[in-house]
């Protein structure tokens, strides 16, 4: 269970270790749905999508940063549809409406998920599940652990020999993170537990040297 205020390691796989990601329609799809689904209840702090499983480091917004859903438009085929509303409400908003409920953080995860696999089974003629169930989440306790868990995920393309370089892999937060464009992430608070970008750069490019009482948080 996912509790408000609390920071976690979220990630996940294809059944079987199959791929979940084929081209960069699939990568950019899945962003936009994390858009819908994810930031509206939790602050992203680092994330990336590899071919056959993600990782994300979020912290789970208070109850009263959340607003509300209007029940009649919960189903996930409808936020969807609609995504640029996603029918989130003020306390100020929601009052005078009989059809309104706080957003709970756990079912936009779930949604975020079977909206994605309902996508990829229809583009690609299968049927089934795609993810393996129920997701795989892990509370990070310490900001230390938090940073350390930050540069796994960031540096997981070239732990994978995906690239050699975290710049040249397009599909995680990184260079999200040393931008200066408008981004819907947590960066400012990301970089500020580095103290500064150029720190935060540094730390990425040391040698992987996790403690062990850490490594509980790095399963794939």
């Amino acid at each position: 269970m996912l509790e408000y205020g609390k920071y976690y390691h979220i990630y996940n796989r294809g059944i079987n270790s199959q791929k979940i990601f084929f081209d960069e329609g699939d990568y950019n799809h899945f962003l936009e749905l994390m858009t819908v689904f994810l930031t509206p209840v939790v602050d992203v702090y680092a994330y990336v999508l590899m071919g056959n499983h993600f990782h994300f480091a979020v912290r789970i917004k208070d109850e009263d940063e959340i607003g509300y859903l209007d029940s009649a438009n919960s189903n996930s085929d409808i936020l969807m549809i609609k995504w640029k509303t996603v029918f989130l409400r003020s306390d100020e908003e929601k009052k005078g409406s009989r059809f309104v409920k706080k957003t709970d953080p756990d079912k936009m995860i779930q949604h975020l998920f079977s909206t994605y696999a309902k996508w990829f089974n229809k583009k690609n003629k299968r049927t089934g599940a795609l993810l393996e169930h129920p997701y795989k989440h892990i509370e990070v306790s310490n900001e230390e652990y938090l940073k350390q868990l930050i540069i796994y995920i960031h540096n997981n393309p070239v732990k994978h020999g995906f690239c050699e370089h975290l710049v040249e892999y397009g599909w995680s937060s990184y260079l999200s993170m040393i931008s200066i464009k408008p981004t819907k992430l947590a960066r400012e608070t990301v970089i500020g537990w580095f103290d500064d970008k150029a720190n935060f750069i540094y730390a990425h490019k040391k040698q992987d040297d996790y403690s062990d009482d850490i490594q509980h948080l790095f399963l794939e």
